[in-house]
């Protein structure tokens, strides 16, 4: 697996994968990686004649008070990950090289997508998403970008930057990776105590419970909420920051009884335990994690 790690080396590599007509997929991330990102690696890998991951963890993301000096940060063992995955190219670089003095050019989503739950949390949040995640297509130049469904309203926001902007790029988002007992996998897991990560995958039950009462015929968003929060606010420990059915387009919320035939549903929620904030989802229309 080959390392790359200037923007301009970058590049030329993706100028010489489109000469040599190369299929190319493109899993960015924020390194500490774990088996969700091996999973979509995995499935680049499948699809494509060439798969590049890209590692950085990206500063314009994480607001004032968040965990950006200590998010985890584990290069060597990333490299290790990816390579053992079948990845041909990993692109790590600074936040300095990203955004060089005189930056100044931002991609900044608007409209309901971005009105509620992690813009209204995390102020700022989607700005930096779309900027890096759009600098990162056009310097790799992928016909293919793999996102997991745990970030699910981060994955809407990057759908719609695509086909408002025309990228030429096809965004594939993929089912979440869970523990074995339901906890949605995530680089902030590891943030937890013993005793916060033994009630974490109540989360996932609360939601998967939900989706139990809608297949049964319950069609009234607010009695389906008020159980997701009655179950979560049972967590020991646990502050859930907001819960939501969402149309997983639009994120705009379904508040009307829904009709006997379900639509596209998200139940979503953060959560916080502790001083770690988790994010779940799950769609209430379809089986799968």
């Amino acid at each position: 697996m080959k390392l790359v790690t200037a923007i301009e080396s970058m590049a030329k590599e993706r100028d010489e994968l489109r000469r040599a007509g190369k299929r190319v997929g493109f899993v960015p991330t924020m390194g500490a990686l774990h088996a969700g990102h091996e999973s979509l690696v995995r499935r680049a890998r499948s699809e494509c004649d060439f798969v590049v991951a890209s590692v950085f963890v990206n500063p314009l993301q994480f607001g004032a008070g968040e965990d950006f000096s200590r998010y985890p940060r584990d290069l060597e063992g990333d490299r290790a990950k990816l390579a053992a995955c079948g990845c041909d190219l990993l692109f790590t670089t600074t936040p300095g090289a990203m955004y060089p003095h005189g930056f100044q050019t931002y991609v900044v989503p608007d409209g309901p997508l971005v009105a509620r739950y992690e813009a209204s949390a995390r102020p700022g949040h989607f700005r930096g998403v779309a900027t890096v995640v759009l600098k990162l297509l056009h310097l790799v130049g992928p016909d293919r970008a793999y996102f997991g469904r745990k970030d699910a309203q981060q994955s809407a926001v990057v759908r719609r930057m695509v086909a408002d902007l025309n990228a030429p790029v096809a965004i594939v988002v993929a089912p979440t990776v869970r523990e074995a007992d339901g906890l949605a996998m995530s680089s902030r897991n590891a943030y937890l105590s013993p005793a916060e990560r033994a009630a974490a995958p109540a989360i996932h039950r609360a939601l998967a419970s939900a989706r139990e009462r809608a297949k049964a015929g319950e069609r009234d968003p607010a009695r389906l909420l008020a159980a997701i929060d009655a179950d979560l606010r049972a967590i020991p420990g646990g502050s859930a920051e907001y819960v939501a059915l969402v149309d997983p387009d639009t994120f705009e919320e379904r508040a009307a009884r829904l009709p006997e035939r379900l639509p596209p549903t998200l139940a979503v929620t953060a959560v916080r335990l502790g001083a770690t904030r988790l994010l779940d989802n799950l769609r209430l229309d379809e089986d799968g994690p």
